[in-house]
C-alpha cells in the first residue's frame, strides 16, 4: 500500500492545522471522565457508584447538548458556540474541586450540556475542506488522531492526579479545554461550503425532516453499536485479567488493543475506497463475541487483533458515510446527533456489560458486545432498505 492518499489529503489547505488540533484538543476532553472519577473517589471519599453517577450525568448532558450545539454552528457559525461553551467549561472546571457531591453532579450535567463540540466540529470542518473523493482517507487519519488522544488523555488524568492531586488536575483540564476552544476560535475553520468571509452561514439550514431519513437513523444506530462494542470490550478485558490474577497488566493489554486500532485505522485509509459502516461494525462485533472463549489473558492479546484493527475504521466509516448523507448546511446538527449516538452507546454499554459480567462471568461481556453490535447493525440494515437509493456508498459528485 502507498501512503499517497494521506499525502494528498495533508497537502490540502487547512488540513494539517486541523489534524494537529485534532490531537491536542481531544486530550483534555478524553481526560475529563477519569479526572471526575478520581476526584469523587479520592477527594470526596465516595464510592464508584457515586463516581459513575457523575460520569453518567456528564454523558447525558453531552447527549442532549451535542445536536443543539451543532445546529447553532450551522446557524451562527463556529465562533459564538466555541466562545460560550469554553466559558462554561472554564467556570465548571475551576470550581468543580470545591463542590460537594450533588452540586458536582449538577455541574457535570451542565458542563455536558455546554461541552465544547470538539469531536463533531473537527469532523464537520474536515468534510468542508476535503473533497468527497478524499474524505475516506481524511477521516481515517482523523480516527488515528483520535486514538492517539484517547491513549494520552486518561493516562494524563491518572498521572496528574497521583502527582499533584485532583485540584491541580482539574485546573489543568480547564486550561486544556479553554486552550482547545481558543485555538478553534482563532483558527476559525470553515464549517460549511457556503459561508461569508466571517464564517457565518449565508443560508439557513433546511428542515430536519428533509435529511433525517431512515438511512441516517440507521447510521446513528451503527454509530451507537460501535461505541457499545468498544466499551464492552474494554470492560471485558479488565474482567478477564482480574479473574486471571493479572490486573497489573491491564494497562499493557488495553494499550496494545489501542495500538491494533491505530494500525487498523491507518491501513483503512490506504484502501482505494471505504467500506460500508454496516460491514465494518458487523465484522468488529462478530470478531469480538468469541473472545470470551480465550482462557489465557496472554492469548487474549493476540485474539484482540482482528476486532482491534476494526475499531478506528468503524469510526472513520460512519463519519464518512454521515458526511455524504446530509446537506452541508446541516452537517453540524448531523454530527451532533452522531455524537449523541456515540455517547448513548457508551452510556448503556457500561452498566449493562458490568451487570452481565457480575452475573455470568467475564467472558460473557465479550459475547454481549458482539450480540448487541450485530443486533444494531441488523436494525440499521432494515432502516436503510426503507430509503431506496440512500445507501452508505459515498457520493462522488
Amino acid at each position: 500500500m502507498s501512503i499517497e492518499p494521506y499525502r494528498r489529503v495533508l497537502a490540502l489547505p487547512g488540513v494539517r492545522a486541523l489534524m494537529l488540533v485534532a490531537i491536542f484538543a481531544r486530550i483534555p476532553v478524553n481526560a475529563t471522565g477519569l479526572t471526575l472519577t478520581l476526584y469523587v473517589v479520592k477527594e470526596l471519599d465516595l464510592g464508584y457508584l457515586q463516581a459513575g453517577l457523575v460520569g453518567a450525568g456528564a454523558m447525558l448532558g453531552i447527549a442532549a447538548g451535542s445536536p443543539v450545539a451543532g445546529r447553532c454552528v450551522d446557524r451562527y457559525g463556529l465562533r459564538p458556540v466555541v466562545a460560550l461553551t469554553a466559558c462554561v467549561q472554564l467556570v465548571f472546571w475551576l470550581t468543580a474541586s470545591f463542590l460537594p457531591f450533588w452540586a458536582l453532579f449538577a455541574g457535570a450535567v451542565g458542563s455536558g450540556l455546554f461541552a465544547i463540540p470538539v469531536m463533531g466540529l473537527l469532523r464537520q470542518c474536515l468534510s468542508v475542506v476535503v473533497p468527497p473523493a478524499q474524505r475516506h482517507a481524511a477521516f481515517s487519519l482523523d480516527s488515528v488522531m483520535a486514538e492517539i488522544s484517547y491513549m494520552i488523555g486518561p493516562a494524563f488524568a491518572v498521572a496528574a492526579t497521583t502527582a499533584v492531586g485532583s485540584h491541580w488536575t482539574m485546573g489543568a483540564v480547564a486550561v486544556g479545554l479553554v486552550g482547545a476552544g481558543l485555538i478553534l476560535y482563532v483558527l476559525n475553520p470553515p464549517t460549511r461550503d457556503a459561508a461569508d468571509p466571517g464564517g457565518v452561514p449565508a443560508v439557513a439550514p433546511p428542515a430536519r425532516r428533509t435529511w433525517l431519513t431512515p438511512t441516517v437513523l440507521g447510521l446513528l444506530a451503527v454509530s451507537a453499536a460501535g461505541t457499545f462494542v468498544v466499551t464492552a470490550t474494554e470492560l471485558g478485558i479488565v474482567a478477564v485479567l482480574e479473574d486471571g490474577g493479572a490486573t497489573a497488566w491491564s494497562g499493557l493489554v488495553i494499550g496494545l488493543w489501542c495500538l491494533w486500532s491505530l494500525i487498523g485505522g491507518f491501513a483503512y485509509g490506504l484502501l482505494k475506497k471505504g467500506m460500508s459502516p454496516l460491514l465494518v461494525v458487523a465484522l468488529m462485533a462478530a470478531t469480538t463475541a468469541p473472545l470470551g472463549l480465550v482462557g489465557d489473558w496472554r492469548l487474549l492479546i493476540l485474539a484482540l487483533i482482528p476486532a482491534g484493527f476494526l475499531c478506528a475504521p468503524s469510526m472513520a466509516s460512519t463519519v464518512d458515510a454521515m458526511s455524504h448523507r446530509v446537506p452541508d448546511t446541516s452537517r453540524g446538527e448531523a454530527m451532533g446527533l452522531q455524537s449523541t449516538a456515540l455517547t448513548l452507546g457508551l452510556a448503556f454499554s457500561g452498566p449493562l456489560t458490568g451487570w452481565v459480567i457480575d452475573e455470568a462471568g467475564a467472558g460473557w461481556g465479550f459475547f454481549l458486545a458482539g450480540s448487541v453490535g450485530l443486533l444494531l447493525v441488523a436494525v440499521a440494515a432494515m432502516l436503510t432498505r426503507m430509503t431506496p437509493g440512500h445507501g452508505y456508498a459515498p457520493k462522488t459528485a
